[in-house]
Formats: structure tokens, sequence, C-alpha cells
């Protein structure tokens, strides 16, 4: 499976995955709970000045960021067409602060980093008899299928635009999906094998 995480050293790579989810999380509620617009599009222009500060890493993911600034754009839209023009910007600064806070949590930690943080935060489980490393391991898989979902959208993107000098579009849904499926299989036969020997 590929991966956005960047080998490509930044201050935020010294941070421990640990810290990163951590804010992460509250940061990320603190923008539900704030309403103010002036209060959100400051924290946007911070959230933009993070993400730029991470300078090449970022590569990679502006093809992703592109996406969800245009989703955010259709939101907006949608509520001014609604007549709801502040209710418009405020869901479109919180998705764009959102997203540019977790693409850069995903480009500076490794998912082996996650992997660990998540197994010590469920560590309490084993009282009740239940193995942390299964449900870490499936909060990490979903995480990283999702990553993985884009990084082959961006693939057959660019394979199609070799070909035709056009974007796919819709058209890539169908081999997207059967790749999907495909890679699915392969992983699900490796946590097969894997899981067999930790028991």
């Amino acid at each position: 499976m590929g991966s956005l995480y960047s080998e490509y050293r930044t201050w935020l790579h010294a941070v421990p995955a640990a810290t990163k989810l951590l804010l992460l999380a509250v940061l990320g509620t603190l923008l539900f709970l704030l309403n103010d617009p002036v209060g959100l599009l400051t924290s946007t222009a911070v959230c933009c000045l993070l993400f730029l500060s991470l300078g090449q890493t970022t590569h990679s993911a502006r093809r992703l960021l592109v996406s969800v600034v245009i989703a955010g754009l259709l939101v907006a839209i949608f509520h001014m067409v609604m007549k709801q023009p502040m209710l418009g910007l405020t869901s479109f600064a919180r998705l764009l602060c959102a997203s540019l806070l977790g693409i850069s949590v995903t480009l500076t930690t490794r998912s082996s980093e996650l992997l660990e943080v998540f197994e010590k935060v469920l560590a309490p489980l084993k009282v009740f008899g239940i193995k942390p490393n299964r449900p870490s391991m499936q909060v990490a898989l979903m995480l990283r299928f999702t990553e993985h979902f884009f990084i082959q959208w961006k693939r057959l993107d660019d394979a199609y635009r070799v070909r035709t000098g056009k974007s796919g579009g819709l058209k890539l849904l169908a081999p997207l999906t059967i790749q999907m499926l495909l890679s699915v299989r392969r992983i699900a036969d490796t946590l097969q094998v894997r899981l067999g020997e930790l028991d």
C-alpha cells in the first residue's frame, strides 16, 4: 500500500505521534465549538501557515487538498443558495482547517507510530479480555485505506491523463474499485496469517 508519509524531515516530524494525535483531537473539537467567523478565518489562516511550513513535504498531498477545497466550496455555495452564507463560510473554514491538520499529521507520522499510540491507549481493555492490538490495527487500517484510496485515484488519473490528455473523472471509479478490492483481499490474507501467529 502507498503512503502519504514523507521522508523529507520537517519540524513536525520531531513531534511525538501521541502529542500530534492529542492536539489533532483537541483542535478538531475546538473548531466545531467555535462559531465566530473571525475566529474561524483566523484559525484557517493559522492552519494554512502550519501546512505551508512543512515545505516540499506537502507536494504529494496537494491534489488531495485541492479536492478538499473543491468540496468545501460546493458546501459553501449550497448554503449560499439556501440563503445561509455565514453557515457556508463556517462550514468551509471548519472543513479546510480539519483537513489541513489531518493531512499534516499524516504526512509527518509513520503508520507504525500511530499503531503504537493506539495500542497504548487501548491497553486498559486487557482487563476485559480484549487484545488491544486488534482494535488498534483496525483503526490504523481504516486510516491507511482512506489514504490509499486517494493515492490510487491519483495514480489512475495520472495514467489516464498521459494517455488522453485530460482527467479521468468518474470514469476511474470502476478500475479504482477493482484495485481497492484487490488491495483489501491482499491485506486480509496477510492479516489472517499475522493474527494467527499472534494467537
